[in-house]
């Protein structure tokens, strides 16, 4: 009988520490969910155009997915603009990069002035064009609410890097979209760098900044069908391809007479 009774007991223990052994795990469990970060997804959905529309990241960055991603504004192909846009995926650590460059040349050189036209340099930013639809995921941290750009679900054909003044960044997407306009390369001795204007100043500045980032080219144009022309340069560190080769690699030169 007491064979039977300590045997009793040894199971009645057993069965105590895996109860305890349970709980024990699902305090942990809840402990931990408390203490990540209140994430909320919506499905994959594909915003915009056939056409092009363009990210801009805005110096800030985020932790999401385990590593840091860029955030910034996505620019539709009619110029509205979609905030706290995270960019997620290929190129995420390459746009971080290119950004604080062009930052740190922007903090260097605004303000001085251009010895070829004699006036002031102004901001340029970094901006990422992307072609066809957008693939972008609404998730919620913490009760802000992000538009994740899925970068590794686009082609990396349909992906290229882009650098121009600030203010003119809707626009030049706009321009990229309109029927008629084409992209032009600026010859070394383009009378456009002379100008003293807003137009020559930037011709001349994408060069500047192609001097002191590896990877940038300056001396191109967007020419829209009313003649405006848009300087602006090529980043070949996010590189495209054959889909924006009409804006990587004009076949022809913008000539000006004045």
């Amino acid at each position: 009988m007491l064979k039977g009774f300590v045997c009793f007991g040894g199971v009645m223990g057993a069965l105590k520490y895996v109860v305890i052994g349970v709980v024990v795990v699902v305090v942990l469990a809840t402990a931990l969910v408390l203490l990540l970060p209140t994430l909320h997804r919506v499905p994959v959905q594909y915003v915009g155009s056939p056409g092009y529309e363009a990210f801009v990241p805005n110096g800030q960055t985020i932790n999401y997915n385990g590593h840091t991603d860029p955030v910034g504004d996505l620019i539709s192909n009619n110029g509205n603009t979609i905030q706290d846009v995270v960019w997620d995926g290929q190129y995420a650590g390459t746009i971080i990069q290119n950004d604080n460059q062009i930052v740190q040349l922007d903090n260097q050189f605004v303000g001085q002035t251009d010895p070829v036209n004699n006036q002031p340099y102004v901001p340029l930013q970094d901006f990422y064009v992307i072609k066809g639809q957008v693939p972008i995921e609404q998730v919620t941290i913490n009760g802000q609410t992000y538009y994740v750009i899925e970068a590794s679900s686009i082609n990396p054909a349909n992906i290229a890097g882009f650098y121009t003044y600030q203010a003119w960044v809707p626009n030049f997407v706009v321009a990229m979209n309109t029927p008629g306009t084409y992209a032009a390369g600026l010859p070394g001795n383009s009378p456009v760098f002379q100008w003293e204007n807003l137009t020559g100043t930037v011709a001349e500045q994408t060069i500047l900044y192609q001097d002191n980032i590896r990877g940038f080219f300056g001396r191109y144009v967007l020419v829209q069908p009313n003649g405006t022309i848009i300087p602006y340069g090529y980043n070949a560190n996010v590189p495209g391809g054959t889909p924006l080769s009409n804006f990587i690699n004009p076949q022809q030169s913008y000539n000006s007479s004045s």
